[in-house]
């Protein structure tokens, strides 16, 4: 059997995508399918079987995207201590798994919040080293194409758990928890995957750019602490800003299912279409768009990320039918799979090497204060006014991210040389 670590430098030298990208990105999908078969269904269990609140269903949702999040940046920086970002994962990965299991033997709104902090704080640890590992091997010209060929995998995933979820939910009879214990099974593969398949990085395959304060030499360790924040560099700490922002237009995915539900009569059962179409958006985007930015200015395609979520607000918002709502979705789907795959490229271009897993980390952790921020305003903006006026707000917010984006494109666009150690 060839030895992976050589055909990973040769794919490397030949500017392909190496092998553990596309590991990581099966790894992702069945991880996936499991989230979304309990994702789907997670806010009508709540809200119809145990009697949860529409504000107490968006507390939950922004707290356990906050802890997702901030172990993200925790995380991140062990990653880049240790320089043993497969084992970081590992423990992230069994965290999920485990989780499954306990969310379906769940019968209370505090059984239920704890089983999903559970699931959330093992997204969290896994994320920043994962997102390290694809920046460590990707070569430098197959950057975006590498987020785009995993998130592409991951969000066909979402799209399968989305199938698999109506499926099981006819053959079991609506039993929410019958299905949520299936979910755990593509989890279990997923782990097994990381743990015999998926191989940590010996070598960086690119540098990194920085136009601010020189970075030092690569070490073997890089040193547990904040000061190095300042390496990061002036353009990573103002995208930071937009994409703070802009997050706090994107409210979680559970409010299209109850807003469906609620406004247009969607049962339950069929639920997980609103994610399949989401889902589709996603995963059509990520990998095209990921080629697009590799040619092309990543800031700039970025900013027609943007536009997409505010004209997915407009169309939800003025929706009277189930089609046009499913347009809404769809563009929902596709400015995720356009803006996150350029805001990780981003990154992963920008950040010194030795920082991968710390920038990666902050960015989560932005994305965590700015989820809950999400989260919290939509549950009361829908439990003061209805659930039509999370969009508005949402594109409002949209709107003001667009406009400081546009303030700052120069400062974001590529103009750098890059870094070498």
């Amino acid at each position: 059997m060839p030895d992976t670590k050589q055909q990973e430098s040769t794919q490397q030298k030949n500017g392909k995508i190496p092998i553990s990208v596309w590991q990581i990105g099966f790894m992702m999908m069945l991880m996936n399918i499991s989230f979304v078969m309990v994702y789907s269904f997670s806010g009508l269990y709540l809200k119809h079987i145990l009697g949860a609140s529409v504000v107490g269903i968006g507390v939950l949702e922004g707290f356990c995207e906050t802890l997702s999040h901030t172990m993200k940046l925790v995380s991140g920086m062990l990653s880049d201590f240790f320089k043993k970002r497969k084992k970081i994962m590992m423990v992230g990965y069994a965290f999920s798994v485990v989780s499954k299991p306990l969310i379906a033997i769940s019968s209370s709104f505090a059984a239920v919040f704890s089983a999903r902090m559970m699931e959330r704080l093992g997204n969290g640890i896994q994320a920043s080293p994962r997102d390290a590992i694809v920046a460590d091997v990707a070569p430098k010209k197959k950057i975006g194409a590498s987020y785009g060929l995993k998130r592409t995998l991951a969000y066909a995933g979402s799209l399968l758990g989305g199938v698999f979820g109506i499926i099981f939910m006819d053959l079991t009879n609506n039993n929410y928890q019958m299905v949520f214990a299936i979910a755990s099974i593509p989890a279990v593969f997923a782990f097994l995957i990381l743990l015999f398949l998926i191989k940590e990085p010996q070598r960086y395959e690119h540098p990194a750019i920085t136009s601010q304060t020189p970075m030092p030499k690569p070490k073997t360790k890089q040193k547990f602490l904040l000061h190095n924040f300042k390496y990061l560099g002036k353009p990573f700490w103002i995208l930071m800003i937009v994409n703070f922002i802009f997050m706090i237009a994107r409210m979680n995915e559970t409010f299209l299912i109850l807003y469906a539900n609620e406004g247009f009569g969607v049962i339950a059962k069929f639920a997980p279409i609103i994610m399949i179409i989401y889902n589709l958006g996603t995963s059509i985007a990520s990998y095209p768009i990921g080629i697009i930015g590799d040619k092309f200015n990543r800031t700039k395609i970025l900013f027609v990320g943007v536009v997409l979520i505010v004209m997915s607000d407009i169309v939800l918002f003025s929706s009277s039918t189930l089609t046009v709502m499913g347009i809404g979705i769809l563009l929902w789907g596709l400015q995720f799979g356009t803006t996150q795959n350029i805001f990780v490229s981003l990154i992963a271009e920008r950040v010194p090497e030795d920082l991968r897993g710390t920038g990666f980390g902050i960015y989560w952790l932005v994305n965590a204060i700015a989820s809950f921020i999400a989260d919290t305003l939509a549950g009361f903006v829908a439990h003061r006014f209805s659930l039509s006026h999370i969009f508005v707000s949402s594109g409002i917010i949209a709107l003001a991210s667009l406009t400081i984006l546009a303030l700052f494109m120069h400062t974001l666009s590529p103009r750098v040389k890059m870094y070498k150690s």
